[in-house]
């Protein structure tokens, strides 16, 4: 098939490959794919266990149907189903997630005017906060449509180097994520059979960041405590960064306050104070006080977490969970003109 280009010219539309892998999916399966019908080429849907009527969902939209093996392991997962592609672009969506029409619309725009020199679309990844996800943001980009062979080509015309980088399209098409719930469990276990009993396996950076990120999102106590070993293990590299350390050091703080031991809490606590603080760290100090019912050092470390600090785990833990603290400490400690100030700016925020 082919489109006229702006300049008038005739040429090939992009053809797409859809890769998805499902489990258990029939909640949401058929309005993901009905939300991408006449989109998509072929579609390719690697199921790993499902015990529900996806697959029977899944039959009524392609015949190519692949059962794998759940290892714990999404990259191996999704590059299974990658591995079938035929097509010149390859989209991943997962089961959870929605076009709605003018954004089908504009992903069909895309599909007939994209550039062959475009490696990657991405898309806005939209709807965290009204689906209560275990995300910081309600809209985010990320690449979601990516070419499935890639041509490398040298560039200037004196002392010429290959091109490593991508191209990179960013477009207004927004993919909406509806989960009927959220995976924290299935999440965190993954993380501790990887990262946690290997001694020489150590979890990679970003992968720390989301580890932190949910811990304190969605994280229960008993989750808390299973991280030490993956938090002893990065506190045991030499090549240990700052950023590592400040993760690391607001997951075990946690982990000994709850536990009530207060050298090791204060530890970690001080590390992170020390070199830059953060809300989450600021909130830990707060409770701690607030505990030992000290209102007046508990108010002035759930300030610092509204108000001089910026979060680096959960945004809540710089808003809404350091104003409700405050708002809880100052009504206790008789400060009524104060609590309707802390008040007002829960609801402004």
């Amino acid at each position: 098939m082919s489109a006229k280009h702006e300049t008038g010219e005739e040429r090939d539309v992009i053809t797409i490959s859809l890769c998805m892998i499902v489990k258990n999916e029939e909640l949401v399966l058929e309005r993901c794919l009905e939300s991408l019908t006449g989109l998509m080429d072929e579609i390719i849907i690697v199921d790993t266990g499902s015990t529900d009527r996806t697959k029977e969902i899944a039959k009524r939209y392609t015949s190519q149907i692949y059962d794998y093996t759940w290892e714990d392991d999404f990259a191996k997962a999704r590059n299974y189903a990658l591995s079938f592609a035929t097509c010149d672009y390859i989209y991943v969506a997962d089961a959870d997630e929605v076009l709605d029409e003018e954004n089908r619309q504009k992903f069909l725009q895309v599909k007939e005017v994209l550039l062959p020199e475009i490696e990657i679309v991405q898309m806005l990844y939209s709807g965290q906060f009204e689906s209560n996800t275990v995300y910081n943001f309600d809209e985010e980009y990320r690449p979601k449509l990516f070419k499935r062979i890639r041509e490398f080509q040298f560039q200037h015309p004196v002392h010429e180097t290959l091109r490593t980088e991508p191209v990179v399209y960013d477009s207004d098409i927004r993919i909406f994520h509806k989960p009927h719930g959220i995976h924290t469990e299935r999440d965190f276990r993954i993380f501790e059979k990887h990262y946690g009993n290997d001694a020489n396996v150590c979890i990679p950076s970003m992968l720390l960041r989301m580890y932190a990120k949910e811990l304190y999102i969605s994280g229960k106590d008993e989750d808390f405590v299973r991280a030490v070993p993956v938090c002893e293990k990065i506190l045991g590299k030499e090549s240990c960064t700052g950023e590592e350390l400040q993760y690391v050091s607001c997951i075990l703080a946690r982990v000994y306050r709850v536990q009530k031991k207060e050298g090791k809490f204060f530890q970690y606590a001080m590390k992170v104070v020390l070199t830059e603080s953060c809300s989450e760290i600021c909130m830990e100090l707060g409770k701690y006080y607030e505990d030992r019912e000290d209102l007046s050092e508990a108010h002035i470390w759930y300030y610092n977490a509204a108000f001089e600090t910026e979060p680096i785990c959960d945004i809540r833990m710089g808003n809404e969970y350091a104003l409700h603290a405050l708002c809880r400490v100052v009504e206790k400690l008789g400060m009524p003109e104060l609590t309707e100030q802390y008040r007002g700016q829960i609801e402004d925020r």
